[in-house]
């Protein structure tokens, strides 16, 4: 079966419990553009979480990045006289 077959027996059976829904006097609301609203609400939702999440990542990973640049940096800082001190008492051969 196809998928635009599934969709089409979903929406007919949205469709059907909407009808019947309303003929009870329940609700008039449950019907296939309601919930294709929805649907579409909903996942706008979850992309903004998504990009949040993003956001909250990428921002952590550069905090991380700029450390660990300092990090390197102070150490050349402190191991350059040091290393240049090991490379004059060497023995050249």
């Amino acid at each position: 079966m196809n998928t635009q077959k599934l969709l089409n027996i979903a929406l007919e059976g949205i469709d059907a419990v909407g009808y019947r829904l309303d003929q009870m006097g329940i609700t008039g609301k449950v019907n296939r553009h309601n919930i294709a609203a929805f649907l579409m609400s909903e996942q706008k939702h979850l992309e903004g979480e998504w990009d949040s999440i993003q956001v909250r990542l990428n921002l952590r990973r550069s905090q991380f990045e700029r450390i660990t640049q300092q990090i390197e940096t102070r150490a050349d800082t402190l191991v350059a006289p040091v290393m240049s001190q090991v490379k004059r008492f060497r023995p050249s051969h």
